[in-house]
């Protein structure tokens, strides 16, 4: 049985979705027959079954980068005046991320024990398990670093246009890592290209690793939610709506249907579940009946019931040319088997998988063909409540069969 070493920040399911797809590969590589051992930086103990080994990485408190980064964040607190642009642009990190590296490198020297895999998974716009690595050179042949998104921040595709602090630094740390992981690994073939057209070393070491779907046991009980009415048509966004990805042409689309179909309004609902801090003004106005909103986060074992029971999960990307993501909830709007309607650019990670033959793709602010959409899929569910994505293609590519596939090349 080979044995492999994975190595991130977060086990925690309710805290981001990278660490829901993260702990879904982890369960999956054990089903494929690894023997995995996980290292995580989580500031909790959790424990995961199937036969996984959790260690959590303690954080270094003695240590320079520690008390400069505390020193930091009391003068701020006290100034209320944000030096942390200053000091990344003289080291390109933080001192809380230079601390965290050096505990996440300490664990691994502490806890690799001849593994024939070590793979980084990321959290985010943060590597800090790959920084860790790159100091670590007897283990770059044994290194798989998989890549969720796009890094630094400055390579995500437009409407994103944040360059971050100490940029050129993050810009090199990302080229070692393209150089000295022996693997590597992404989410989706367009993030893939995406990154190989920057750091040309991916597009030779690259595999597509697609996010796994988290499966929970089949014996949780859910209160089901008071806002979820199971008998009538309920489309859903669950996950956080960042600024680039605006609910707006999906709200006025829904509107229009609702005009257009009065009887849908004592019938349907359309439901946003998590956080959405930047559109906050804009979702308050428009909660009623017909709009809910968690104003929040919400737990991943309810997000999870509540995707199974409507008619249809919606995933809703940002306006743009190109989307190289393949979005955290695509397994599981997969693995809920309901219609799934994609708000998105003609060239996305997503729509390439749905395929050519897909028919509920729009753009984000396309009112009218959403409206149409939403329509056609009403009519079908009022037909016939029992609706389904009855994608089995897809479920292969996102199951261990796939996966085991992918992995068997890597020695």
């Amino acid at each position: 049985m080979k044995k492999v070493l994975v190595v991130l920040e977060s086990i925690d399911v309710d805290d981001s979705s990278a660490s829901k797809v993260n702990v879904a590969l982890i369960y999956n590589l054990r089903k494929i027959g690894y023997e995995v051992k996980v290292l995580h930086y989580t500031r909790k103990n959790i424990q995961l079954n199937e036969g996984i080994k959790c260690i959590t990485i303690p954080e270094i408190k003695f240590s320079l980068n520690y008390i400069l980064s505390r020193i930091q964040r009391v003068f701020q607190r006290v100034t209320r005046l944000d030096v942390s642009n200053f000091f990344q642009n003289i080291f390109g990190f933080s001192f809380t991320f230079f601390n965290d590296c050096k505990s996440i490198f300490k664990s691994i020297n502490q806890n690799y024990t001849n593994e024939d895999l070590v793979i980084t998974l990321s959290m985010g716009g943060s590597f800090r398990p790959h920084y860790a690595i790159l100091n670590i050179p007897k283990l770059h042949n044994k290194w798989l670093a998989y890549v969720h998104d796009p890094y630094p921040f400055h390579y995500y595709p437009r409407p994103y246009n944040w360059v971050e602090s100490g940029y050129k630094f993050k810009e090199d740390f990302f080229r070692e890592v393209s150089k000295k992981a022996k693997y590597s690994a992404f989410p989706s073939l367009l993030l893939k290209e995406w990154m190989g057209s920057y750091y040309p070393n991916f597009l030779k070491t690259g595999t597509i690793i697609p996010h796994q779907s988290l499966e929970l046991k089949s014996n949780i009980t859910i209160d089901i939610p008071s806002y979820l009415d199971v008998y009538k048509f309920n489309l859903l966004h669950a996950g956080n709506l960042m600024k680039q990805r605006s609910p707006i042409g999906l709200i006025e689309g829904y509107r229009l249907f609702l005009n257009n179909n009065p009887d849908a309004k004592n019938n349907s609902k359309l439901l946003f579940l998590g956080n959405a801090s930047y559109h906050k003004k804009k979702l308050l106005k428009e909660l009623d009946d017909n709009i809910y909103w968690s104003q929040g986060n919400v737990s991943f074992k309810k997000v999870n019931y509540v995707q199974k029971n409507v008619s249809v999960n919606i995933i809703l990307e940002s306006k743009s040319e190109i989307s190289p993501f393949l979005p955290g909830k695509f397994p599981h709007c997969v693995s809920a088997n309901k219609p799934i309607l994609l708000l998105g650019p003609y060239y996305s990670e997503t729509k390439r998988l749905l395929g050519e033959n897909y028919k509920y793709i729009s753009e984000i602010d396309d009112i009218i063909t959403i409206s149409e959409y939403i329509e056609e899929l009403y009519f079908n569910w009022k037909s016939n409540k029992n609706q389904y994505l009855d994608r089995e293609d897809l479920k292969r590519y996102l199951g261990i069969k796939f996966l085991k596939e992918q992995t068997y090349n890597i020695k």
